[in-house]
C-alpha cells in the first residue's frame, strides 16, 4: 500500500545476468492467458547513495539515496522488513539540497547511525529497460527492471568505475496472485540463464568490493 507521500512496501527479487543475457518472451508465459504485455520502456537514473563513514546503514541493510530520473525521482529510504520486502519511505527530490539528508528520512536512521554525520558514498548511474507484466487475475502485475549498471565509490574513485547488468522483479499490486506471478516471471528468467543476484542491493555489491 502506498502513502500520499509515496511511502510504501516494497516486494522484489534480484538477478544477476550476463552482458549478453537476452530476455525471455514473457507474453508467452501460459499462466498469463494470452494477456498482452506493453512495448518496454527505456529510462535513465542517476542516484546518489548516503552512509556514514563506517557504512552503518549498509551493516544493517538500509539503503537510502537521493535519485534522478524515473516516474519517482527524489528521496529514498529502504528498511528491511522480511526476506525480498522492505519498507519503502520517500521525501521530495528538493529536500536536503545543501548537501544534507530530509530531517524525516534521517530521524528514521537515528538508532543507527547513532549522530554519524550522513554523507554521500556512491554514486549509481542506470540505464533501465522496464516491462510490466499483467496477471490472470486482471489486479495481479509485476514489474521487470533491466537494468545496466555504472557505479563509483567515491572513496575509490581512482579505481574507475564497475559495471554490471542485473534484472529485478517488482510486485505491483498486493495479494497472492501476485506473488505467483513473481515466481512465474523468476522461473522464466532463471530458465533463460538469470541467477539469483549475490547481493542484496546494488550499494551492498558496491560497497562490499575492496
Amino acid at each position: 500500500m502506498t502513502s500520499s507521500a509515496g511511502d510504501h512496501l516494497e516486494t522484489e527479487q534480484k538477478y544477476d545476468a550476463d552482458a549478453g543475457f537476452v530476455l525471455p518472451n514473457l507474453s508467452g508465459l501460459p499462466e498469463l492467458g494470452g494477456r498482452r504485455i506493453a512495448e518496454p520502456k527505456r529510462i535513465y537514473l542517476s542516484a546518489t547513495y548516503f552512509d556514514t563513514e563506517d557504512f552503518d546503514l549498509l551493516k544493517h541493510k538500509v539503503t537510502l539515496r537521493r535519485r534522478v530520473g524515473g516516474d519517482d525521482e527524489g528521496w529514498h529510504l529502504k528498511l528491511p522488513v522480511r526476506q525480498d520486502t522492505r519498507q519503502e519511505l520517500h521525501a521530495p527530490l528538493g529536500e536536503g539540497t545543501d548537501g544534507g539528508v530530509p530531517a524525516r528520512l534521517a530521524s528514521q536512521v537515528e538508532g543507527i547511525t547513532a549522530g554519524k554525520h550522513l554523507h554521500p558514498v556512491a554514486i549509481l548511474d542506470t540505464e533501465r529497460t522496464v516491462v510490466r507484466v499483467p496477471g490472470p487475475p486482471a489486479d495481479a502485475q509485476v514489474e521487470v527492471a533491466d537494468d545496466k549498471v555504472t557505479a563509483t565509490r567515491f572513496d575509490q574513485a581512482d579505481r574507475g568505475p564497475m559495471t554490471w547488468r542485473e534484472i529485478e522483479v517488482e510486485v505491483l499490486s498486493a495479494g497472492s496472485a501476485a506473488a505467483g506471478l513473481l515466481e512465474t516471471v523468476g522461473r522464466a528468467l532463471r530458465e533463460a540463464g538469470a541467477r539469483p543476484s549475490a547481493a542484496g542491493s546494488k550499494l551492498a555489491r558496491v560497497l562490499t568490493v575492496g
